[in-house]
């Protein structure tokens, strides 16, 4: 493993983002509920009851308006013909329109996790959980005046051609990228695997522009990676919670249980979520047996998620390294081990992400609606919404850390659990 990389992603938080076209608009835990069919809803492992209905345009709808629908609606149909007679610039296009009358709907319901993902942003999340995409391979942070890599992909094109942590993407293809959102220029450096996108940089320490020429791949990023380190203790990092999380977790944990490690660190630092499904498969995993969490509707209606068995790892001693990063179906895993006492957090407090979100598709591959239908509660029945996870052992991790190739908290995890196997030897 490239430690200096993986500290590069930790100091990211939730700023940084990979080069994947992963979604930017917030964390995540959720169902993917297709359109018009509950026979095909995919229905998280474990779960005691399905998730509420998801209803579509019914044929009563699309064939009559009720008098009250069109009282309600007149304004939005007069507003919709201002803008066609009187706009200036005609014509409109009235698929943004469309897009932007859906994206204000969400946006007046005053949360932050409900919201339109319009067909790129749609296709970008999916991407992202897929662990697969077409670019050069960076984690980049799109908050700054210009795209800013954090850290190349070891191996990746980009690597390959020679980025470094800090170059700011001035010019795409020679268009200036002065003054244009950090997120649409990641977009524009996505692209086709065989194509060819030239990057100029501005470097710190280099008096001119360096020029990238870079031919964009496939990327496949694993979910789940681990080692052996010294003292007999194996490291496991999950990194998102994807389709492919699971068979990469089991495998890895088959591969270090081989080993024979005395004890396991957990690392699921700026792990931002993913699907609630993952998140029990990947509890089950360290939790033999019980609740992993419930989902409470606004009706008062609960759905209780219970551990899978064979779990490769429930008895081994854990500690979990978690920060502000650290939020949604990592914060479910990250909460049931602690509310079981299987190991200690260690880190930072970490996002407090308390919510599930159904992704629904909208017809004619427009894009797709992020609504909120529950919150989760831990075993305890803890809700975390806006205070996130309070470590049992508080570490920062700070800048200074990462420019010394310091990593205090996964010192902390590996000590306490030295101490914990000393104890148990003694007695």
């Amino acid at each position: 493993m490239d430690n200096k990389f993986m500290r590069g992603a930790l100091l990211g938080a939730v700023a940084v983002i990979m080069l994947l076209g992963s979604f930017s608009g917030g964390f995540l835990v959720g169902h993917f509920v297709p359109i018009g069919n509950r026979e095909n809803t995919s229905i998280p492992f474990g779960t005691t009851d399905e998730p509420p209905v998801i209803s579509t345009v019914s044929p009563e709808q699309q064939d009559t308006t009720p008098a009250e629908l069109n009282t309600l609606f007149q304004p939005f149909w007069e507003a919709w013909n201002i803008v066609h007679d009187d706009f200036v610039d005609q014509p409109v296009d009235d698929v943004l329109l469309m897009q932007g009358a859906i994206r204000g709907m969400m946006d007046a319901l005053g949360d932050d996790h409900s919201s339109y993902m319009d067909p790129q942003t749609y296709k970008d999340a999916n991407d992202g959980l897929s662990g697969e995409y077409e670019g050069i391979g960076a984690w980049v942070d799109t908050t700054a005046d210009y795209l800013t890599i954090i850290s190349p992909i070891p191996g990746s094109p980009a690597d390959r051609a020679g980025m470094k942590p800090g170059d700011r993407i001035i010019e795409i293809d020679g268009e200036d990228m002065t003054g244009i959102d950090a997120e649409l220029v990641r977009q524009r450096v996505l692209g086709p695997a065989g194509s060819t996108v030239i990057l100029t940089v501005a470097r710190e320490g280099e008096s001119e522009a360096l020029d990238f020429t870079i031919i964009r791949e496939k990327i496949v990023i694993k979910s789940a990676i681990g080692e052996m380190l010294e003292n007999d203790i194996g490291y496991v990092q999950i990194t998102t919670f994807g389709d492919k999380t699971t068979p990469e977790l089991r495998a890895t944990l088959e591969e270090l249980m081989a080993q024979n490690p005395k004890g396991l660190v957990i690392d699921l630092r700026n792990n931002g979520g993913g699907y609630l499904q993952t998140s029990v498969e990947v509890a089950s995993e360290f939790i033999g047996e019980g609740v992993i969490l419930y989902e409470q509707y606004g009706d008062g209606e609960r759905t209780t998620y219970r551990a899978l068995t064979d779990g490769r790892a429930t008895e081994i001693p854990l500690v979990v390294l978690i920060n502000r990063g650290t939020a949604s179906a990592s914060e479910i895993v990250a909460g049931a081990i602690q509310d079981y006492g299987r190991g200690k957090l260690v880190g930072v407090t970490s996002f407090g992400k308390g919510s599930v979100q159904n992704w629904v598709p909208l017809s004619n591959n427009q894009g797709a609606v992020r609504v909120t239908i529950a919150k989760w509660l831990t075993p305890n029945e803890r809700t975390i919404s806006g205070e996130g996870l309070q470590p049992d052992v508080e570490v920062e991790f700070t800048e200074e850390d990462f420019e010394a190739d310091l990593d205090p908290q996964l010192d902390k995890g590996i000590e306490i659990l030295l101490e914990e196997l000393n104890n148990s030897a003694s007695q």
